[in-house]
């Protein structure tokens, strides 16, 4: 059961930069890897936590998620009351906005939790107990995606979490615009993105696909997408690789959060 909602939001006011068709990726990666849940439950609404200083991505998380579950519903939740305010006009049958934070002060548990580019502007401390609390608000078999993007979502890492906590990391990128896949780290979700430094298995794991991708050379006269797919498919041999080329060639790679936690310490 949830608790009591707090008189006050929890969490901080982010920088609250938008742009229309940023979270692209992410969506779309929602759609494909959790669309049957939301088909299976009996109230598929979503969660948009801190969507910024205009409603484009929640407008956008309505539209993708319906392409699988055509009765989803999306409730955009920010800390910024004017923000809240300034969304309304674009409320609509499936679409509303609310005042809120980290407690998701609504009604039932949501399907689905999105909160992209939120705790980039918290410290590493606080990222356990933030996933803590939202994965506490899911329904069962609910979806929490915690991650960043950059401004126009060329590149994007997020963490799909389940109500018992974290389950895997996805990178995803336009592929047009790699020049290497270590160029994703700076897109890495605040629990890692100070874990790329020798020692740690995030920065493993970059150095080890930069290595794949420096071998599948050859493969860039077919295009970048037959490249990253042969660079991701040798990365296999050696980390356990979650997804299946249907998703490689959309240029990810989702691997099991265990294999990237940070050591402790």
């Amino acid at each position: 059961m949830a608790s009591r909602t707090p008189s006050r939001p929890v969490g901080t006011v982010t920088r609250g930069t938008t742009n229309p068709n940023r979270l692209r990726r992410m969506d779309r990666w929602i759609a494909a890897t959790h669309g049957a849940e939301l088909r299976r439950s009996a109230d598929p609404f979503a969660v948009d936590l801190g969507y910024g200083a205009a409603p484009w991505t929640a407008v956008e998380l309505l539209l993708r998620l319906r392409t699988a579950a055509p009765h989803a519903r999306v409730v955009g939740v920010e800390i910024d009351p004017a923000r809240v305010a300034a969304a309304k006009p674009y409320e609509r049958e499936g679409l509303s906005f609310r005042h809120g934070g980290f407690e998701i002060p609504l009604p039932g548990s949501p399907s689905l939790i999105r909160a992209a580019n939120v705790l980039r502007q918290y410290d590493e401390e606080q990222v356990a107990a933030v996933w803590e609390r939202l994965c506490g608000r899911l329904a069962p078999g609910g979806l929490l995606v915690e991650g960043t993007c950059d401004e126009i979502g060329r590149r994007h890492v997020w963490v799909a979490l389940g109500p018992e906590g974290p389950r895997t990391v996805t990178f995803a990128t336009r592929l047009g615009s790699l020049d290497r896949p270590s160029d994703l780290a700076e897109r890495l979700p605040k629990a890692l993105i100070h874990r790329n430094v020798p020692g740690e298995p995030v920065h493993a794991f970059l150095r080890d696909f930069d290595r794949a991708w420096a071998a599948a050379a050859p493969y860039a006269s077919y295009g970048a997408r037959q490249r990253w797919t042969r660079a991701v498919r040798d990365l296999a041999a050696d980390w356990p690789v979650a997804d299946r080329p249907s998703r490689w060639r959309q240029g990810e790679v989702t691997v099991p959060w265990g294999a990237l936690a940070p050591r402790q310490g």
